[in-house]
């Protein structure tokens, strides 16, 4: 029975999918600051001013913290216990602390000799809480502050952890806000929920964050489904998308479509021979800045692979997952000199690039997507009211914009040309706590903002107006309803005389 219930998924369990494999993604987790890199064996790694390989975190669970250790290898943590509350010397205030320089015994110069010694960090922590004269009259609170301040700054310990939605758009909101249009982990989940993202949706996206929204998308719908891209420029840009690690099964519902050939599709012109001999200049979407926008895109496309691979020789890996799976094959032929398999593998990319095109503009054709999420630094107007046509009724659309004034001449555009219900326009507000025994509060540090959503539902737009026998037995409908009942008006005039004898 239990095999029986068992549905196929795009992706079979593999029973190493705890453990890190070569050729994995994982996000490296030093405090609060991440980073993004591909597991490489003699791949040299750069995280927080420190070097390191990645070959020995090979076979290890997720998780796993690791200490650098002397000629950049990492080394498995082990677990230590911690000194109980009862054995530790504090005082009961710390008034009478002089914060004058002279509390340290150990100097600069000494501290830099136990580094070139080779002495682990997690001992010059307790060398320097031995020379403190200080630390015994701290109180408690004030002594577990010091200790994880000084093992910050000392101790070299990493963990290497899953990449996921929350982690990445964490991460990319404290390094690179600007890459994802300054949009929140939290406004991001916002719109994953406005947008009833699940599996077997047939979603469109259209965004300009890095593929971090598409992203989520797809590791949401887990592989199933469809999803249909709209980019502006050459191509979409991808380096967040390739961070999930997703493999190929899930590439199989991820389709591509050109943004300047979205009015063509829309009024019936569409043809294979446009995509052939379109311009590699993208037409623009606001008129005038549209080439503008464009060149920033290209430029985005060539910095979003910085963050995650900046030792990479090859900054294009970081694209998509397409390339990343083939540039070996991409580059053998050219670099063997063989001028025709180059040409010939050149060839082969652009028409499967063209038969993809083709089934997106199918699928599109067909106007019955489930939803559309709209996430650009272009205005939202003229991309929502195009893309609105190929939603079916009743689905739910999500607009993200860094500003509320494009969102709000977007809601007045809209509540003029109707087919649309349950408007709204929203913030997020968040506040990150500190939760620790006795000293729980908010952080005294906030975000100031994360985005506005507007969100909303499709309706069947009202064709009575091309119907005039329609047109006519609504007027008279509305007329019977405009007018009042009888036993209405005969309670009029009883009120006025019963007003009158009061009087």
């Amino acid at each position: 029975m239990e095999a029986s219930e068992e549905q196929p998924g795009p992706r079979p369990p593999h029973p190493g999918d705890h453990r890190i494999r070569d050729g994995d993604f994982v996000v490296l987790k030093r405090e609060d600051v991440f980073k993004a890199v591909q597991v490489q064996r003699r791949k040299k790694v750069t995280f927080e001013k420190q070097w390191f390989y990645l070959d020995n975190i090979i076979g290890h669970s997720y998780g796993t913290t690791f200490e650098v250790t002397s000629g950049g290898s990492l080394q498995p943590k082990k677990k230590k216990e911690e000194p109980t509350s009862e054995t530790k010397e504090a005082g009961t205030d710390n008034r009478n602390i002089i914060d004058d320089g002279k509390s340290q015994k150990l100097t600069q110069d000494d501290i830099k000799a136990l580094k070139d010694k080779g002495i682990k960090g997690e001992e010059i922590v307790q060398q320097l809480i031995e020379n403190s004269t200080t630390f015994r009259d701290k109180t408690e609170f004030a002594q577990d502050k010091y200790i994880k301040k000084k093992k910050k700054k000392y101790e070299a310990m990493i963990t290497v952890v899953k990449p996921s939605t929350r982690i990445l758009s964490v991460m990319y909101y404290a390094r690179e806000p600007g890459k994802i249009n300054h949009m929140r982990y939290d406004t991001l989940a916002q719109m994953l929920t406005l947008g009833n993202i699940r599996a077997g949706n047939k979603m469109i996206v259209m965004e300009t964050c890095a593929g971090l929204v598409l992203g989520a998308m797809m590791e949401r719908m887990g592989g199933f489904g469809s999803i249909i891209q709209l980019y502006p420029g050459g191509g979409p840009v991808r380096a967040a998308t390739a961070c999930f690690g997703f493999p190929k099964s899930f590439l199989s519902g991820l389709y591509e479509f050109p943004l300047n050939q979205v009015d063509s599709l829309l009024n019936g012109t569409f043809s294979a021979e446009m995509l052939s001999s379109e311009p590699k200049d993208s037409a623009s979407v606001e008129g005038s800045n549209g080439t503008l926008e464009e060149k920033q895109t290209s430029e985005q496309e060539n910095e979003d692979s910085m963050p995650e691979a900046p030792e990479s020789n090859h900054p294009e890996e970081q694209e998509t997952m397409e390339i990343v799976s083939q540039d070996p094959d991409y580059k053998e032929p050219k670099e063997r000199g063989s001028k025709k398999d180059y040409i010939q593998e050149k060839q082969r990319r652009q028409e499967e690039q063209k038969k993809r095109h083709l089934e997106a503009a199918a699928l599109l054709s067909e106007r019955n997507a489930d939803g559309l999420i709209v996430a650009s630094r272009f205005h939202p107007t003229p991309l929502l009211l195009s893309l609105l046509d190929f939603v079916a009724p009743s689905r739910p659309f999500v607009v993200y914009c860094q500003y509320k004034e494009p969102l709000l001449e977007c809601y007045t555009k809209l509540r003029e040309r109707g087919g649309v219900i349950n408007l709204r326009l929203s913030e997020t507000w968040l506040r990150n706590y500190q939760v620790l025994p006795d000293r729980s509060h908010p952080k005294l540090l906030m975000s100031g903002g994360g985005g506005y959503l507007l969100s909303g539902f499709t309706v069947a737009m009202d064709n009575l107006k091309a119907d005039p026998s329609l047109k006519s037995s609504t007027s008279t409908l509305e007329s019977h309803k405009t007018e009042e009942p009888a036993a209405k008006k005969r309670k009029c005039p009883e009120s006025d005389s019963t007003f009158q004898k009061l009087l």
